[in-house]
């Protein structure tokens, strides 16, 4: 099992994507938090096909600390069931993986 993973979690509005980031920079539960502007989502819910323009957030941070996020986010979003989604970083510079680590809680 990978060390570190990238999350990436939908968000409603601009807004709601720089309030989870900062609760989860905050808790150091991500190294970092990128976001990512105008995604259009496209996907079924409640029996049809729906859309959405979406913000995305891109966090870094090590896969133990994964239930903790997803609680967090889950505490701070509007959506029933909110787009939080890993994978694994299977490589990188061990300098940034080491970031990851030092910025983080244990």
């Amino acid at each position: 099992m990978a060390k570190h993973i990238v999350v990436f979690i939908s968000c409603a509005s601009k807004k709601e994507a720089d309030k989870i980031a900062d609760v989860l920079l905050a808790e150091r539960l991500a190294a970092c938090m990128n976001t990512v502007e105008k995604v259009h989502s496209m996907f079924h819910w409640q029996g049809k096909i729906d859309s959405a323009d979406e913000v995305l957030l891109v966090a870094k941070t090590k896969a133990a600390l994964l239930p903790e996020l997803t609680s967090l986010v889950q505490q701070h979003h509007s959506y029933d069931v909110p787009e939080i989604i890993a994978l694994p970083i299977i490589g990188g510079s061990d300098e940034y993986l080491n970031w990851i680590d030092a910025e983080t809680i244990a």
